[in-house]
């Protein structure tokens, strides 16, 4: 293989396995550990997009395991506020 060759997904890789990335933007898949596509990249942005509107993110916890639990099983928002001066 040529190293300018780029590197396509086959059909037996089409799913990640890594968890790399910042915690709060993370898919329920990636928190449980399971293999990912590119339906995280696209949670990943609407989580983007719910900071940028609200000014807070969509999950807040005291530390990463109960991050992952909020983001499993709770609605986005459930316990934020947006900043005020931002509604």
């Amino acid at each position: 293989m040529n190293e300018c060759e780029p590197l396509v997904l086959g059909a037996t890789s089409d799913f990640a396995k890594t968890g790399v990335g910042t915690p709060l933007y993370f898919s329920p898949e990636l928190c449980q550990e399971m293999p990912y596509n590119f339906k995280s990249d696209i949670w990943g942005f609407g989580c983007l997009i719910f900071e940028l509107v609200t000014g807070v993110p969509p999950f807040v916890a005291q530390n990463q395991v109960a991050l992952a639990q909020k983001i499993i099983h709770s609605p986005a928002g459930a316990d934020t506020r947006p900043r005020s001066g931002l509604t």
